[in-house]
Order: structure tokens, then C-alpha cells, then sequence
């Protein structure tokens, strides 16, 4: 699977770690999609490399659910970045 497929695996994913995390990150929708790129990059990445795990295509479980948990790894570290500086 290309790169173009990793994008749209990663903007799928991203919406799908924003559903499944609770509480209210901040960012909104743009962030957690490109957000959700960054991690389902990291979780093939990573993967492929830690766990060698053999990527599938588009369609294989285990492609979505690195790809699902990068994104809440990259989510959940983003909210740790950013909680002091929002204002309430």
C-alpha cells in the first residue's frame, strides 16, 4: 500500500480515534485528521519494524487497527502537549 492509501487509511483513522477517545480534545477536526495521518504512519511504521507485523492492503484488519492505534497514540500525546495552554 502506497503512501496515497496510508493518507486516506490515516484520515479515516483519525476520525475514528476522535470517536473512540473520550472527553473533548482540543484542535477540532482539521487537527485530528492530520493528526490521524501522523499516526497511522507511526503505527505501520512501528508495526512493521517493533512487531513484524506484515502489512496488508487497504482492506486488512491488522493495517486498520496499527493504523486505529497510532492515531489514539498520537491523539492521546497531543492532549497531553497541549492541556496547559488552553484557556477556559
Amino acid at each position: 500500500m502506497g503512501i496515497f492509501g496510508w493518507i486516506i487509511l490515516g484520515l479515516i483513522a483519525g476520525a475514528i480515534a476522535k470517536a473512540l477517545l473520550p472527553g473533548t480534545q482540543g484542535g477540532g477536526w482539521v487537527i485530528t485528521l492530520i493528526l490521524g495521518v501522523v499516526g497511522a504512519l507511526l503505527g505501520g511504521f512501528l508495526g512493521s519494524v517493533l512487531f513484524d507485523v506484515d502489512l496488508g492492503g487497504f482492506f486488512d484488519i491488522r493495517t486498520w487497527l496499527l493504523a486505529i492505534g497510532g492515531s489514539i497514540v498520537v491523539l492521546l500525546i497531543y492532549g497531553l502537549v497541549t492541556r496547559g495552554s488552553r484557556s477556559t
